[in-house]
């Protein structure tokens, strides 16, 4: 029996409701703040309302997915989202999530939320704050898949931390940027997170042995 449009959205109601103290508790850690953590979690539950439902695999894991890269973004722009979220705040009836222009604006703020890791922090500290901060990952779990003392794992994620409220910034390289726009949308968008996680403990490889490399001592004679 084909269920109706209300049943659909009934369902998708009984998902976010389940799903929605996890999502503040993401959305808090990141963002330190009460109000904005709840701003983020309503903008989440836009995202869940409007989207393509019948693809997602994981909505638990898409949730989380987009809470984190929502709560990333406002870390970039809290004073401005503070001033101006009262007027931009549609009525949840307002579906602007059909048409390309939704997806180009979901597009682009994927691409902001990247940068600023990619800009902000090393691959290792990426990889160890997305996986604890987003989906919760027992730190022996983020030490398991990036090979690294548990630990290690708690020192990348304080860092981190403290570099996103930082000033510095670092270059970013084009094709890292791409490829980890690519598999946080697939995550965004299906909620199957293997392709995220071997991707962020790909980068984390390359720059050990890139690290290694620049460190190795020049032979006699060259």
């Amino acid at each position: 029996m084909t269920m109706t449009v209300l049943e659909h959205r009934d369902d998708a109601v009984d998902v976010f409701v389940t799903a929605r103290p996890r999502l503040f508790g993401i959305a808090f850690r990141i963002l330190g703040d009460v109000g904005e953590a709840e701003d983020v979690v309503q903008d989440t539950w836009l995202r869940w309302e409007r989207a393509d439902r019948s693809v997602v695999t994981n909505p638990s894991a898409f949730l989380a997915t987009t809470t984190v890269r929502l709560a990333i973004n406002v870390t970039q722009s809290a004073r401005r989202r503070r001033e101006t979220s009262a007027g931009r705040r549609l009525p949840e009836t307002v579906d602007r999530g059909v048409g390309p222009q939704a997806a180009v604006e979901r597009r682009e703020e994927v691409d902001t939320a990247v940068r600023l890791l990619l800009v902000k922090l090393t691959p290792a500290e990426r990889a160890a704050y997305l996986l604890r901060k987003a989906f919760e990952y027992p730190y022996r779990r983020i030490s398991e898949v990036l090979h690294l003392e548990p630990d290690h794992t708690r020192q990348l994620v304080r860092r981190a931390g403290d570099r996103i409220a930082a000033e510095r910034c670092q270059p970013v390289d084009a094709a890292a940027h791409r490829r980890l726009v690519q598999a946080f949308v697939v995550a965004a968008q299906t909620g199957d997170l293997t392709e995220l996680e071997q991707r962020l403990a790909a980068d984390v490889v390359t720059n050990r042995a890139a690290a290694r490399s620049v460190l190795m001592p020049v032979p006699n004679g060259e």
